[in-house]
């Protein structure tokens, strides 16, 4: 018999931990339509200050935590926690740092002003996420990114982490979502998100604007199969991707089982 085909799901929203846009919900549904159709899954998510750990269920996930995770020449320390999906045989592991999400509020403070460092608990996060697979020692076969926040992991797993063991099989799947914030990361978010020696900024211009925008496209970009996971995503992001060359897409449709993403991921896991 066949060992379990594995999903690895990487979002920055997640019903019901988080729920900023409707896809939180489809997260939600896909890892445990995923989970009970025979894939092994796992899920990971930033931990804000707006996710409630008592009520959720969160404990910190010791033998993983302790790892720095090194951002424009700075260490952060990351703490892992896990939850239990409610109604769900599954885990949810929450990335943590004291200083970059122990707020109110998630990425815009009591003023409705954009966190100025919003631009490194992005990279914070993409980064963190995939040193945490590494310390689980858990190859996923398709990790599927959804939300802004995740845009970067695509280029990471084609850049720096192609050659990491874990990663030697993966297929990555990004959800184009929704616009939801106007502001800018600012104009040294590729530098921050530089990670490595080895990277050059060229590689990075597709996100130079710093945009919810150019956080889709690079993740889209550099994706394997491409989905949209809401009505209401830039027609010219929709026309952009629907039909590039060598990926396998999915249109947003609100009537849909989940049971094409199912295919998506057998197709590209070759199960």
């Amino acid at each position: 018999m066949s060992a379990k085909k594995r999903i690895l799901f990487i979002a920055n929203e997640m019903s019901p931990y988080l729920e900023l846009t409707e896809f939180s919900e489809i997260v939600n549904r896909l890892a445990i339509k995923s989970n009970d159709s025979g894939f092994e899954v796992r899920c990971i998510m930033p931990r804000f200050g707006t996710i409630n750990e008592r009520r959720h269920r969160l404990h910190e996930v010791v033998r993983l935590s302790g790892i720095n995770v090194s951002v424009d020449n700075e260490d952060f320390p990351l703490q892992i926690k896990v939850a239990s999906l409610p109604n769900a045989r599954l885990q949810v592991y929450f990335l943590d740092n004291e200083d970059l999400f122990k707020r109110k509020f998630v990425f815009a403070d009591e003023n409705e002003q954009f966190y100025d460092d919003n631009d490194l608990r992005t990279v914070f996060f993409c980064k963190g996420a995939l040193e945490t697979v590494k310390k689980f020692g858990w190859p996923p076969d398709i990790i599927h990114c959804s939300g802004w926040m995740t845009g970067l992991i695509p280029f990471y797993l084609k850049s720096v982490y192609k050659k990491e063991p874990v990663f030697a099989h993966s297929k990555v799947i990004f959800t184009v979502g929704q616009n939801t914030f106007e502001e800018s990361l600012g104009n040294d978010f590729v530098s921050k998100a530089m990670i490595h020696a080895s990277l050059k900024e060229k590689e990075l211009d597709i996100y130079k604007d710093a945009t919810n925008t150019a956080l889709l496209r690079g993740g889209a970009h550099f994706a394997d199969a491409i989905t949209f996971g809401d009505e209401s995503v830039d027609p010219a992001m929709v026309e952009e991707f629907s039909k590039v060359k060598g990926k396998k897409t999915l249109p947003y449709n609100p009537e849909s089982d989940l049971t094409d993403y199912l295919q998506l991921y057998t197709d590209l896991a070759g199960k």
